[in-house]
């Protein structure tokens, strides 16, 4: 039996300022796999470790277009394409943070009591659902910042609560002047 070759995936990166500090854009080529702010909790957690500085790829212009719009007070129209690297318990989350409007909240127990329904169950856990949203590798487009806690409390944001509040604020500000 032969062994078989496996071409290492090499990922890129670059750099995109925004009003709330450095962001860390990565792509595999194609689609967009990740989103950090420099320094948040798991930064980079899901890039392949050769990954390379790359200025321009089609997903790159892609993004910052979607950045440049939502910071500067529109709501972006469109999604650059993503690709989620988890699994599938995490797609799952990540897919429904997709689903909160903007401008607007949800709490780590109302996306417990979706997968419970879904799953037949009584109740879940939204320790586990915090777990999930906490470790989204595609910040602001998979907007995390938007859960908050039972009491609509800021909790739980790897890019630090200074920054969700800056952004519920923006938006919030921004969606009642439309």
């Amino acid at each position: 039996m032969r062994a078989s070759c496996s071409i290492p995936v090499s990922d890129f990166t670059k750099k995109y300022r925004s009003p709330l500090g450095d962001i860390t854009i990565a792509s595999d080529g194609t689609s967009l796999v990740g989103l950090w702010f420099d320094g948040q909790k798991h930064f980079a957690e899901s890039l392949s470790i050769g990954h390379m500085e790359q200025a321009d790829l089609p997903v790159f212009r892609q993004t910052e277009a979607w950045l440049d719009s939502y910071f500067g007070g529109e709501q972006p129209s469109f999604t650059p394409p993503l690709l989620m690297r988890t699994s599938g318990f995490r797609k799952r989350i990540w897919a429904e943070l997709l689903n909160i409007p903007y401008g607007e909240t949800v709490t780590y127990g109302y996306i417990a009591k979706i997968l419970a329904r879904e799953r037949g169950l009584s109740s879940f856990s939204a320790q586990a659902v915090g777990n999930a949203v906490a470790h989204n590798a595609i910040s602001l487009i998979i907007p995390c910042h938007r859960v908050v806690g039972t009491n609509g409390s800021l909790i739980g944001y790897a890019g630090g609560l200074e920054r969700k509040a800056f952004l519920l604020q923006m938006e919030k500000a921004r969606k009642s002047s439309h």
